[in-house]
């Protein structure tokens, strides 16, 4: 009886901020994100972890670009990297493609993040959401990273040969970036699930 009370008050919950319930967030999947990230497409504003709504799902995953991009708390002076990920590639259940890279920016000035603005030096063109058909939920993360000063970024000739099997941590570790100093991410599946 508690486990249902408690999953009823979350639905209840979820619903007030997103008006669905098809998908409640695991307590790991919320500690994700930190650092008061903004993720901003043109009717869906990121600013907690969250399920995307069933209505928007195809435009996201079909219509819509890049998104804007916002972190109030970048420092002016410096300069960062944003990577978006999906570790859940192919499926949650078998993520044997997981970190599949969907974008990867790197020197953007933290005064230009402030802003929304992530015009900068692209190493991986931005990629929609595009949970295959029947692979259930996928996490799309969108993380940030500090830059060390005069550090210059890039893929090696392997990396810029498949998205898919991306080491993620060989990279950040690779170049020396600290964080990640904000991270945030949504929930979707196939807009035809």
């Amino acid at each position: 009886m508690r486990l249902f009370y408690t999953s009823f008050v979350l639905c209840v919950l979820y619903m007030s901020t997103s008006s669905t319930c098809d998908e409640l967030l695991s307590s790991e999947d919320v500690e994700f994100c930190k650092g008061k990230l903004k993720v901003i497409y043109p009717d869906l504003v990121v600013d907690k972890c969250m399920t995307v709504p069933q209505k928007i799902r195809e435009k996201i995953s079909q219509e819509w670009g890049p998104p804007q991009v916002q972190l109030p708390s970048a420092d002016e002076e410096k300069k960062y990297t944003l990577l978006m990920v999906d570790p859940d590639a192919p499926s949650r259940q078998k993520p044997s493609r997981s970190y599949w890279r969907h974008w990867l920016l790197v020197d953007i000035k933290g005064e230009a993040l402030q802003r929304g603005d992530v015009s900068a030096v692209q190493l991986s063109a931005y990629t929609r959401p595009t949970p295959p058909k029947g692979s259930g939920f996928h996490r799309y993360q969108f993380l940030i990273f500090g830059q060390p000063d005069g550090q210059s970024l890039s893929l090696s000739p392997q990396e810029n040969s498949s998205r898919g099997n991306w080491d993620l941590q060989a990279f950040v570790k690779r170049f020396g970036l600290s964080g990640p100093v904000a991270s945030l991410q949504f929930l979707t599946q196939n807009h035809k699930d």
